[in-house]
């Protein structure tokens, strides 16, 4: 790690004699539980919340990483679907979904609860944070000052293979909101995220968005017309066989199924 980094990042962790950290999959989590395994003195417990809205790929990255590391790993259920209020896909599902998390983290350890939240994320609207909040959740790459573009660099000089993936918030958020959150319908859209990344490589931005109106599929970066038409018709194609709509193909826009 570079000086600045190393100090702010190893600092932030020292001061708890031992963490748990909610370990979700992607870069921010990863690298901070790898971080904290390898400067903690009292190696951290990993807790990753498996689930429906959490994309398959995900998961099987945290394995990944718990078995050619090391890491005490629990993997736990966090309850958010027996949440009328987390189905209801209100505005502030987040929230919701978050207090369930921790709540399940809490059930499991009695030491301090971490996660990977940057100081980017304070300018999003986040209501999660509020859940953090609320069960004394710790985020020490903010205690450390630490933005996103920081914690890429860090996992590079960690080695960490993470080091390039894109955001990959939890599949909840692909629904618009209001329209009720079931597992079938996250299913359909890791299924398909997953099929299309195949084609367009797995550092791809790729979002399927759920609407009123029907299936949306939103991608980083714009494809060439002979890509663009195989990714339609891959699209059409999987909607049609799982009884979904298939409206159209759109740049990314982050938190587009979002509506305040």
């Amino acid at each position: 790690l570079g000086d600045a980094l190393s100090t702010g990042n190893s600092t932030a962790l020292q001061r708890y004699p031992t963490l748990a950290i909610a370990v979700s999959g992607g870069v921010d989590s990863l690298t901070l539980a790898t971080v904290a395994h390898r400067m903690m003195n009292t190696p951290p417990l990993m807790v990753h919340a498996v689930s429906a809205a959490v994309p398959a790929a995900a998961t099987a990255r945290v394995r990944e990483f718990a078995s050619s590391q090391g890491w005490q790993l629990e993997e736990i259920a966090a309850g958010e679907f027996a949440d009328a209020n987390y189905l209801a896909n209100p505005y502030d599902r987040c929230y919701h979904c978050k207090s369930n998390l921790y709540r399940s983290m809490r059930a499991i350890t009695d030491r301090p609860l971490a996660s990977g939240t940057n100081v980017d994320d304070l300018s999003d609207y986040r209501p999660g944070l509020q859940a953090a909040a609320e069960r004394e959740v710790v985020h020490p790459f903010v205690d450390a000052g630490i933005d996103k573009r920081q914690i890429r660099e860090i996992a590079r000089q960690q080695g960490l293979d993470c080091a390039e993936l894109p955001a990959q918030p939890c599949l909840a958020s692909r629904i618009e909101t209001g329209i009720p959150i079931r597992a079938p319908d996250l299913g359909f859209v890791d299924q398909l995220e997953a099929r299309l990344r195949a084609m367009l490589g797995e550092h791809s931005t790729v979002r399927v968005r759920f609407r009123a109106a029907g299936v949306h599929v939103e991608l980083g970066g714009w494809p060439a017309p002979g890509m663009l038409s195989q990714l339609e018709d891959l699209a059409r194609a999987v909607c049609a066989e799982h009884a979904y709509r298939f409206v159209a193909m759109k740049p990314y826009r982050q938190g587009s199924a979002f509506i305040a």
